[in-house]
């Protein structure tokens, strides 16, 4: 919680400007924000956003042995498909999922990785001070991209977190299924896994999707809650947590230059895995 109390913070919203962007492009921001505020260039970040329908699959999804006929089915489904080249399994991007990055720097001290992981699950708490007491940090067997850290109410898992490090910054990444089903998004995960396994048995274990176990935030809370509202509750929260002003808009033209150059990074590195396989 202390790491949130911080002087300055700054707020990229991209909730709604990066709906028709690749995800890729989201990954190089975060590489850049690792960099700006890992290096002092810039003051504590977090960045929301937003991505249309798009199955976002880790290295070991890609490895799976009938890929080639899996992917069909999500491209049926209205899916765009990408590799990240970090850690984890598939995840479902849609207009009703919010990304929520925060962004550290470890430039006056170390952050561990059960820090950055605990900052997340503080922030979403004081998100929904509604559901704060109810929202629980363990691993959902049956959800999809599964982890020590996905959070939940009531058995039910709306959001994982995972991290990415660089220059000495934290990029501590959360989705947030706040609209939608939660169960309809995992039939999607489950399918990818049957058509891609067709029943063999591999080295690595893939989870077996319950989708029932998967909710959104609008059906645990029984109540509308929106992508908009979570992202006014989050600068609402940002003045709470800031001495100063909170900074907002994007990147200045040398810190777009930056990006580029990332961005050139994530899309070669994403190449040379689609080939690998």
């Amino acid at each position: 919680m202390s790491n949130l109390y911080l002087p300055k913070w700054r707020f990229i919203d991209e909730s709604m400007t990066a709906l028709q962007r690749s995800a890729l492009e989201s990954f190089a921001m975060d590489d850049t924000l690792c960099h700006l505020v890992g290096q002092k260039q810039s003051v504590p970040t977090v960045r929301t956003w937003v991505h249309d329908e798009t199955i976002v699959l880790g290295i070991q999804d890609h490895r799976l042995p009938h890929i080639e006929e899996a992917l069909p089915v999500l491209h049926d489904a209205g899916y765009k498909t990408i590799v990240r080249n970090s850690g984890g399994l598939a995840v479902v991007l849609d207009s009703g999922v919010l990304n929520i990055s925060i962004v550290l720097s470890e430039n006056e001290g170390s952050i561990d990785i059960p820090e950055g992981y605990e900052a997340m699950l503080s922030f979403v708490r004081l998100l929904f001070p509604e559901a704060a007491d109810q929202i629980e940090a363990y691993e959902i067997v049956g959800s999809y991209c599964p982890g020590t850290y996905d959070l939940s109410i009531g058995g039910k898992k709306f959001a994982g977190i995972s991290q990415r490090r660089l220059r000495q910054g934290v990029a501590v990444q959360v989705y947030l299924c706040v609209e939608g089903s939660g169960a309809k998004r995992a039939e999607l995960v489950r399918d990818l896994y049957e058509k891609g396994l067709q029943g063999e048995q591999t080295k690595f274990e893939y989870p077996a999707i319950q989708p029932d176990v998967m909710a959104s935030l609008s059906e645990l809370l029984d109540e509308p809650v929106t992508v908009n509202e979570v992202c006014i509750r989050i600068q609402l929260l940002l003045r709470a947590l800031s001495e100063e002003d909170v900074q907002m808009g994007g990147f200045t033209p040398e810190e777009m230059e930056l990006y580029l150059f990332y961005l050139k990074r994530v899309v070669e590195r994403n190449q040379k895995m689609l080939a690998r396989k």
